[in-house]
Parts: C-alpha cells; structure tokens; sequence
C-alpha cells in the first residue's frame, strides 16, 4: 500500500507528516524507524500523524526518529498546524488540538509562520550539579511539555564556547545520566547572545544526536534565561539552523503562564512510500 507523505521543517526540525485519520498507520513505531531513517527512508527527525478528536479540532501524534513515543515537540506542533490547515481541516486563523492529553491552541500568522500556546511549565529544578567523567556541570531542568536539562556555558567555562562545546559527547552522556531515569533528558547548550536574546544547541533524546532545532527546548531554555539574566519577554532564541524562535510569556517569581512559541512552519515536499 502506497501512503502519502509530506515533508515538512519547522526551524530546520524536520518531519514526515501523515493524514492518518483513517487509521492507514497501524504500527507507528514501526513506521516511524523506517520513513525517519536518512539512508533507507524518507529521513527526519520524527513522524506527525494527524487523527481525530473529540475534543479539540485534531489530534497530533508524535514519535521520535528511533520509534519512541515521545513527549510534546513545539517545531512539529507549528507544522502539523499548517499542515491541518492546508488540508482543510481547519479553516480559520485560531484553532486547537490534542496531544498527549492536552488542548494546545494554535494560531496562524502567515501562510508559513504558526503561533502555538504551550502547556505551562512545571517541575523547575536549578543549579543541579551533574557529575560527567570526573567533572561536576552546572545544570537546570524543566519541563515544556517534554524533559530538558539546561546548561548554561557562563556557568560551565569548561565545556567551551557555544561552538566549539561537545554537543554530541556532553549531550548523549547527560540524556543518559542517573539524575534523569528512567526516560532521560534532552540537553540544551545556551550562550547569551543579546539583552533578550540567546543561542542554542540541543541534542535530542530520541533522535540521539544533534537536531538542527527543537521548540521545547528553545521554551525551556527561554524562560530559565528569564529567570537567570531578567530577560524580558519576549525572548528571541537562536537555533542551530539559523532560525530565530520568539517565546513570549508571563512571569511571576520563578512561575509561568501565556507560553508562546513562534516561529516557521515549511512544506519540503510530498511523496509517496510502502507502507
């Protein structure tokens, strides 16, 4: 059986998106490890599958590049919001739907850039001192909807600068650590780049390896750059891409609420593969 695919990149975090609200996807894990294989498949950093609610105006289900069911990916929200939108699923400017059990409302800007209200985030724990090979990292957790560890440099002088620090080997070692089982992390490197303003790295659990982008992260790195430099909102965040992500928000002592994330929402292409 043939399925119908479409490509699509939100701030260079790519993914296969599929209509799947006849049920056409029977194993998604199975199908996500085969069309997000760069080599033998389509090639992305996870798969979207829209199907039906009865709450909210559609459903997204998202897994990782590895099979996974993962968390909430804010980059795959903004492309299954255009993607809904260009399919006629939905037709007006503000919409919403379900993931994970949870209503998120998304809005369009543009024809390629999508505005999406995020879940408030919870369980902030800082200044965690994470023991790698004999060294002790400065770090900090929160959850956006899905588990990131934070590791700000000017607090880490050892791990170098922005570009030069060992992404891969620092990130796959902490995502892995003991302080965060049993279902690991994602790890963001952050630089303040500007008064409001920061960049980041992310190695993502679940690709296992560096992503181009990741919109909880650039959340979750955001909002504890409020909390550690005074940032304002809203906070621009620069993503290995080049793509710049806006989060906006409301801030109470070390609370929350009104998260945004903003950013493009792109169509690659569109295709066809075996099921």
């Amino acid at each position: 059986m043939k399925i119908t695919f479409t490509k699509m990149s939100g701030a260079g975090n790519d993914f296969v998106v599929v209509d799947n609200r006849k049920k056409i996807i029977s194993d998604p894990h199975s199908f996500a490890v085969k069309v997000c294989d760069r080599r033998l498949g389509i090639g992305a950093d996870g798969l979207l599958l829209l199907e039906t609610s009865t709450n909210a105006d559609f459903m997204m289900k998202y897994y990782n590049a590895d099979g996974t069911d993962a968390g909430m990916c804010g980059n795959g929200g903004r492309c299954i919001a255009k993607y809904a939108f260009d399919l006629g699923v939905v037709s007006k400017e503000r919409f919403n739907f379900e993931a994970l059990g949870y209503i998120y409302e998304a809005r369009r800007i543009s024809a390629t850039v999508f505005d999406l209200k995020m879940k408030n985030p919870f369980d902030l724990k800082r200044d965690q001192h994470i023991v790698v090979s004999g060294r002790t990292i400065n770090g900090n957790y929160l959850n956006t909807g899905t588990d990131h560890c934070m590791l700000f440099l000017d607090e880490n002088p050892g791990l170098g600068s922005l570009e030069s620090a060992d992404v891969f080997g620092i990130g796959r070692t902490i995502r892995n650590h003991a302080l965060f089982q049993p279902k690991g992390t994602n790890v963001n490197f952050i630089s303040r780049t500007a008064t409001n303003s920061i960049e980041i790295r992310t190695y993502e659990r679940g690709v296992e390896e560096e992503t181009l982008a990741c919109g909880t992260g650039s959340v979750a790195s955001a909002l504890l750059s409020a909390l550690k430099y005074a940032m304002q909102s809203p906070v621009n965040v620069k993503v290995r891409s080049g793509e710049v992500l806006e989060i906006s928000f409301q801030k109470k002592e070390n609370m929350f609420t009104d998260v945004h994330l903003k950013g493009n929402a792109v169509v690659t292409f569109t295709g066809e593969i075996d099921a």
